[in-house]
């Protein structure tokens, strides 16, 4: 379909990612024509969903709650501490990752419908599985999984979308690629529908409910710049480079409430020669989340963040903003033989930037930009605070810390004195920004005045409130299932009713 053809809809869905798919399909579900308006040409469509590892962050409280999701044979359930992760102990998560700072009722939706929309999914089609190689530690002869997650898409974010599309695609819900919402329809205090454009064509399409679900504003450097701060228009993308903001400011244009941390963001260790935006060839492989295993050096020589204070899943979003504030904005980090067996795929792909050497004196010659007698210094009072008597278990938070240092390293801290050594350079990757617009418990976009805007649903990036400074991994994904399920529904349900 062309947008020549589309004059009309019940309700119309804005973006293509994870939650707009979500959303539409759980319209088209409850019984409403759908049209799906997607900004990117089909070869770039997605979102940032595409970008993403596909990891999903649920709460289970046994075997059998997982097998909701997981297809789990009795093998693996027999060589794999798979753990439980009760809601109480997700709503934990969320809330130290914030700094209690999250809107409670909204991360209880999320908490509490986490399995049950990832099982929904399921039932549709998504295929999903165990992330052995991103979470799982091997403990003697059996595996078990740390830091609660557990759970992610088959094919990772591609496959995610990809599923997600043929889903659309079979179930006969129209995308339209190229095709931009360009403003809301907004009459008579009641969203109508959207303005729509697809290279010079604009027209009007009427609906009977909106669905926005089309990212954050992590793409346009001039609004990262105005809300998150003076140096984050350098900071590189990771995703698509279509997240401008659009779905925002259209709401907002109307009179919704912004809502959350407008000066906050997600954001990584990203290589620090990856391209300006993501790549979809190489996906999410530029980042380097392997510091808890050994430290983070600026262009002073000199650590600046603990690596070891949690699991990397609940650090590695707000690090990236550390990586940025330092001078140069990057950093190297720095493994000795004992540990870069443990280091992730993205350390091993040939689009890495990388040194190694025999000696520390040789490497510290070979890291661009870094001070380097300050850099021995580090590493050598480093290895001198690091308690040793306390052994080293990856599959919990050890306690094996260093002591008497400014910045100390409380878990997993390893001597750095055994070659060969490496190193590999890192900036910040923004993923997605936390500001945007208020919704209700029912995904409903709320107004200055804290009341439902008729017509107007929102999920996914764009939605304010859940998360502030951090966020547990797999957290983004759920949410923009959860929300877009439950905005799709509800915008079905009010255009049957009006």
């Amino acid at each position: 379909m062309q947008l020549k053809d589309c004059q009309n809809a019940d309700v119309v869905v804005v973006g293509a990612g994870n939650a707009a798919l979500c959303a539409a399909l759980a319209a088209h579900e409850a019984g409403v024509r759908v049209v799906i308006l997607e900004k990117a040409p089909e070869s770039e469509s997605g979102g940032n969903s595409y970008f993403t590892g596909g990891a999903f962050r649920i709460a289970h409280d046994n075997i059998g709650q997982l097998r909701e999701v997981l297809d789990i044979s009795e093998e693996e359930a027999r060589t794999t501490d798979f753990g439980m992760y009760s809601e109480s102990k997700f709503l934990d998560d969320v809330f130290k990752a914030t700094e209690y700072r999250c809107d409670p009722d909204l991360v209880e939706i999320l908490v509490r419908q986490s399995r049950h929309t990832v099982s929904w999914l399921k039932r549709k089609g998504v295929r999903f599985e165990p992330t052995y190689h991103r979470q799982a530690v091997k403990v003697g002869t059996s595996f078990r999984f740390i830091g609660g997650q557990i759970c992610g898409a088959s094919g990772e974010g591609e496959g995610l979308v990809q599923s997600q599309h043929a889903l659309a695609q079979r179930a006969g819900v129209p995308i339209l690629y190229d095709t931009a919402a360009v403003s809301l329809l907004y009459r008579a205090g009641q969203v109508r529908g959207v303005v729509a454009a697809s290279g010079q064509e604009q027209r009007e399409i009427t609906a009977g409910a909106v669905v926005l679900a089309c990212g954050g504003f992590e793409s346009n450097a001039e609004m990262r710049a105005r809300y998150l701060g003076p140096g984050w228009d350098l900071a590189k993308v990771r995703g698509t480079r279509y997240n401008m903001g659009d779905g925002i400011a259209m709401a907002l244009n109307i009179g919704a409430m912004p809502y959350g941390h407008w000066s906050g963001a997600h954001a990584v260790g990203w290589d620090l020669n990856a391209p300006p935006f993501g790549d979809r060839k190489i996906g999410d492989v530029f980042q380097k989340h392997s510091y808890p295993y050994g430290i983070m050096v600026n262009a002073n020589g000199e650590r600046f963040v603990d690596e070891g204070s949690d699991f990397r899943n609940f650090t590695y979003a707000k690090y990236g903003q550390e990586i940025l504030k330092q001078p140069g904005m990057f950093a190297w980090q720095i493994f000795d033989s004992k540990m870069t067996h443990l280091l992730r795929d993205q350390y091993r792909v040939r689009q890495v930037t990388k040194v190694e050497a025999m000696s520390l004196q040789e490497l510290a010659q070979e890291l661009e930009g870094v001070d380097k007698t300050r850099l021995l210094e580090t590493i050598s009072k480093y290895n001198q605070a690091v308690r040793q008597d306390i052994p080293f278990d990856l599959a919990v938070k050890d306690g094996r810390c260093t002591v008497g240092l400014p910045i100390p390293k409380s878990n997993w801290a390893n001597t750095i004195d055994t070659p060969p050594f490496q190193a590999y350079a890192v900036t910040c990757g923004i993923t997605c920004t936390f500001g945007g617009v208020q919704i209700s418990p029912r995904a409903a976009v709320q107004n200055v005045c804290g009341k439902d805007i008729p017509g107007l649903y929102a999920a996914g990036e764009m939605v304010g409130g859940l998360f502030y400074f951090n966020c547990p991994s797999g957290t983004g994904l759920v949410a923009g299932a959860v929300f877009g399920r439950i905005a799709g529904t509800e915008a079905a349900r009010f255009c049957k009713h009006n």
